[in-house]
């Protein structure tokens, strides 16, 4: 038979509100123990000796590259004004995104 989970019901209601989870009280059973397993998990990792190892920041070898800014081809002012939703002269109106308008 397995080990009882080591989180209390009232820990596991915390962590669930720190995650933002709506957790009903009969699937408190079942998350104590996925949480138990996942705090074995860092046990274990923690365990570990990792002396002498180099921390890791990419899996891959590549690095970023960082190009200069150097302008393309653009599109004639008459094409984009085409292409926008609406437009009046040199202007063309966009979605606002920053502040209360919405966005992202």
């Amino acid at each position: 038979m397995a080990d009882a989970p080591r989180l209390s019901p009232d820990e596991v209601r915390k962590v669930a509100r720190l995650a933002r989870l709506d957790l009903p009280d009969d699937q408190l059973p079942r998350a104590a123990a996925r949480l138990d397993a996942v705090l074995g998990y860092v046990e274990r990792l923690a365990a570990l000796d990792l002396g002498g190892v180099e921390p890791l920041t990419h899996v891959g070898g590549e690095v970023n590259r960082l190009d200069d800014d150097v302008p393309g081809p653009t599109l004639p002012p008459e094409t984009v004004a085409r292409l926008a939703p609406e437009s009046f002269g040199p202007f063309i109106r966009v979605p606002k995104v920053l502040g209360d308008g919405g966005g992202a």
